[in-house]
C-alpha cells in the first residue's frame, strides 16, 4: 500500500529549492555528488524529523508515554535515477529555513525503509524519529495517517525500522512494534544501563542473525 506521506511545509520545500538553484550552496557543501551532477536535481519525499526526548527516560517519568519533538524537515535529493543526497531545514523565529545537505549512508537506508515499508499491507504515515544519544535514527511508521506531522505520539502498534547503521545488536531494517523496541532504547539511556558498556540483554527478535 502506498505510504501516506505529509506535505511539507511550503517554506521548506522553498526554501530547499532555492539552495539547489544556488551555485554557491551546492559548491559549498560537504557533498560531491550534488556537486558533480551535471543534470537537474530534485526535492522529494518530505520527511518530518522528530527527536525521541531524553527526558522520559528518567526515572521520574517512568510510565508516562513517550514523547517527541519536531525539529526540521528532510528531504531526499534525486539526481537523475537515484537519491544522491539530503537536505534539511529548521524552524527559526521567521519560519522555516534551509539547513544543509548531505550524503552518506542514511540517504540509502531511508528510500531502501520506504520502499520495505510500502510491501508491509498497511497504511501509514511515515516520519524520521531520531535518537541522538544512541546516534540511531528510524523510519517511523505511524498509524495516524491524518494527523498532522508535527503531532502525534509513539504508539504501541507504531513500527520503528532502525535504519543502517543502526546500534549494536539491533538488526536494520527490521520493523519493530514501538511497544517492543522502547523498552529496549529506554533501559540502554537509563543512568544505571549506561554504567554497562555492553548495554541490556537484546531480545532474539531484535537482534541481528547470526552470520
Amino acid at each position: 500500500m502506498p505510504l501516506h506521506v505529509p506535505p511539507a511545509p511550503a517554506p521548506a520545500l522553498r526554501s530547499v529549492l532555492a539552495a539547489l538553484g544556488s551555485p554557491t550552496a551546492v559548491h559549498e557543501a560537504l557533498t560531491p555528488a550534488l556537486r558533480s551532477l551535471p543534470g537537474p536535481l530534485t526535492a522529494e519525499l518530505p520527511l518530518p524529523v522528530h527527536v525521541l526526548d531524553r527526558l522520559q527516560f528518567l526515572p521520574s517519568t517512568a510510565g508516562r508515554p513517550p514523547r517527541t519533538r519536531l525539529t526540521g524537515w528532510r528531504f531526499l535529493i534525486r539526481g537523475g535515477d537515484r537519491f544522491v543526497a539530503a537536505a534539511d531545514t529548521r524552524l527559526t523565529a521567521d519560519g522555516w529555513v534551509f539547513s544543509h545537505f548531505f550524503e552518506g549512508p542514511y540517504v540509502a537506508a531511508t528510500e531502501r525503509a520506504l520502499r520495505q515499508a510500502e510491501s508491509l499491507g498497511k497504511n501509514y504515515q511515515p516520519r524520521l524519529l531520531s535518537v541522538p544519544e544512541l546516534y540511531m535514527l528510524t523510519l517511523w511508521l505511524h498509524e495516524g495517517v491524518g494527523a498532522a506531522a508535527s503531532a502525534g505520539l509513539p504508539a504501541a502498534a507504531d513500527l520503528l525500522v532502525p535504519l543502517a547503521p543502526a546500534p549494536p545488536g539491533i538488526a536494520a531494517y527490521r520493523p519493530h512494534p514501538v511497544s517492543e523496541l522502547l523498552p529496549v532504547l529506554t533501559h540502554r539511556l537509563t543512568p544505571q544501563s549506561q554504567a554497562s558498556p555492553q548495554g541490556p540483554p537484546v531480545p532474539p527478535s531484535l537482534a541481528a542473525p547470526a552470520a
